[in-house]
């Protein structure tokens, strides 16, 4: 991955957001966290760490990782030694073979420059019936808007393609369901779509502060370590893996490594 500390379009601890992105940050890494008990676990591109707290306090074992320098001094900062950020690539992962039960990447995915050696490297990585968990913007909407250092991104037909020939079964889920956005949200989603084709849409988190001002209203900090809400948080809904999703923002990906699978051909990276 090309050296770029991705300050300006990720959400950083102590930033300015909307509640409606630590909603979506909470609902994801509620989701991981069921998947984690009990598991040796790598997180790649952690970010600042937001999500780190929830998965170490129910994992065996808990790393995470990022290729940003400056996003894993912020998480050091808060977390101390509690939990361990290492400084990894994700398209140059050194862990060894075999070495885990659990890889995670949210909203990251489309930064990989090669996906599919990202992919040929964590099934390598994996155990028998290791598991990896991606979470992703939905790019199958009308008015999607892409993150402008992105490079590819997959929807749940592209991901079953792409992981399915390495051994993985995909399971999809849907997260964020656009019934349950605000009344403005949906009436100004055809604007956002005109706006994003006339490349006029922000393309920084700070950029996006105004207009989140006015659709969502007041801003809050993101928090540095996440708890989970006092409500339960229900479970995302399945999603069919033979057609796009258009029902939901962010798309869940549960890909499981069938121990028969473990040690093939196609594990070499």
């Amino acid at each position: 991955m090309a050296v770029n500390n991705f300050l300006d379009v990720t959400e950083l601890s102590g930033d300015l957001v909307s509640r409606d992105q630590i909603t979506r940050m909470e609902r994801r890494y509620g989701w991981v966290a069921g998947y984690a008990r009990g598991r040796d676990v790598l997180e790649v591109a952690c970010g600042t760490g937001q999500g780190a707290g929830l998965i170490a306090a129910v994992a065996r074992s808990y790393v995470a990782s990022d290729a940003s320098e400056a996003m894993l001094q912020r998480a050091r900062q808060h977390y101390g030694g509690r939990v361990s950020f290492v400084r990894i690539d994700a398209e140059d992962m050194p862990l060894p073979a075999g070495s885990m039960d659990l890889l995670v990447v949210c909203e990251a995915l489309y930064y990989f420059a090669d996906a599919s050696k990202f992919f040929r490297t964590v099934r390598n990585m994996l155990r028998p019936d290791g598991v990896l968990l991606i979470v992703s913007a939905n790019k199958d909407l009308f008015d999607f808007n892409p993150s402008p250092y992105s490079h590819v991104y997959y929807g749940v037909r592209e991901l079953r393609d792409a992981l399915a020939p390495l051994g993985f079964q995909c399971t999809f889920f849907g997260d964020s369901p656009l019934v349950e956005a605000s009344v403005l949200q949906r009436v100004l989603r055809p604007v956002k779509a005109l706006v994003t084709r006339l490349g006029l849409m922000p393309k920084t988190m700070a950029g996006k502060k105004l207009l989140k001002r006015l659709v969502f209203g007041k801003l809050v900090p993101m928090p540095f370590e996440l708890t989970m809400p006092a409500n339960p948080i229900g479970p995302p809904s399945r999603l069919s893996d033979d057609k796009p999703d258009l029902r939901h923002k962010v798309i869940f990906c549960a890909a499981r490594l069938a121990p028969s699978e473990v040690g093939g051909p196609a594990s070499t990276a």
